[in-house]
């Protein structure tokens, strides 16, 4: 079984590589580019990276100042619809694009070495349950990737789908049950069985093997639903049993409120 510090450290550097391919995508835009507009309502691509350098500086908060963070949550819990698009569009105001992407890439160096001088079994505050080190770069992995789907859809690039995946997927299925809890409903109490497929051949599997409820399709599928980047119609994600049937049309990967998600293709 691989050592703990190694896999946190495994988790950390794919976390510096999703950044790092994120930061290609836009180091070279016009000031035009960075004021195109995404699928996420109301945010150009600088609100994208805003919300990066926004949450990266709040989670660097989280694992070096945990009362600090405190203010965090109570300023979340008191606007819970609004706080996350007021943090982007502050940034947004107050600094241009090459100065918002140099305090990206900043905030990026300082989680990195703040996570790995972490001392084991340290628990991060969050805005959800308290995380393990590696489930918070998991997290913060997970949100640059959703993030850079964002951009890339506004600038018309398609991505090559990485291994990465996996960790997004992972997360996605360790939050199953918190989908239910934020829309204030029970969780199934039984696990179910998710198996996933890359285009590279890799497999993603999750659960026991005799579940009832199960749910299968392509890799790249999955990660777009559970971060809500697309919606269910438009994705090869299949559900056996009603459980896992409803849970698809929840499923979030993100703590906080699900939002609008997007709308199918034909609705656009």
């Amino acid at each position: 079984m691989p050592d703990a510090s190694a896999v946190t450290a495994a988790v950390l550097d794919d976390l510096r590589q999703e950044g790092d391919e994120l930061d290609l995508l836009v180091a070279g835009l016009s000031a035009q580019e960075w004021a195109s507009p995404t699928p996420a309502e109301g945010w150009t691509v600088a609100h994208q990276i805003a919300h990066l350098t926004w949450t990266d500086e709040v989670a660097l908060t989280a694992a070096t100042e945990p009362g600090a963070f405190a203010a965090e949550v109570e300023r979340a819990l008191a606007a819970p619809d609004t706080f996350v698009d007021e943090a982007a569009a502050e940034a947004v105001t107050a600094l241009a694009p090459e100065a918002l992407l140099v305090e990206w890439r900043e905030g990026r160096a300082r989680l990195q070495e703040a996570l790995r001088a972490a001392p084991a079994g340290t628990k991060l505050p969050w805005y959800g349950p308290p995380m393990s080190v590696t489930s918070m770069g998991t997290a913060r992995l997970m949100e640059t990737w959703a993030h850079g789907q964002d951009v890339a859809d506004a600038l018309g690039v398609t991505r090559k789908p990485t291994g990465r995946l996996r960790h997004v997927a992972r997360i996605g299925v360790r939050a199953r049950d918190y989908a239910y809890f934020v829309r204030g409903l029970q969780p199934p109490g039984e696990p179910f069985r998710i198996e996933l497929h890359g285009e590279d051949g890799e497999s993603v599997v999750h659960g026991p093997e005799d579940a009832a409820q199960r749910v299968t399709g392509p890799l790249l599928d999955f990660c777009l639903l559970v971060t809500r980047r697309a919606h269910r119609d438009d994705l090869a994600v299949e559900a056996t049993g009603p459980d896992a049937d409803r849970w698809l049309d929840i499923a979030q990967a993100f703590a906080g409120p699900p939002g609008a998600g997007r709308p199918p293709k034909a609705d656009r």
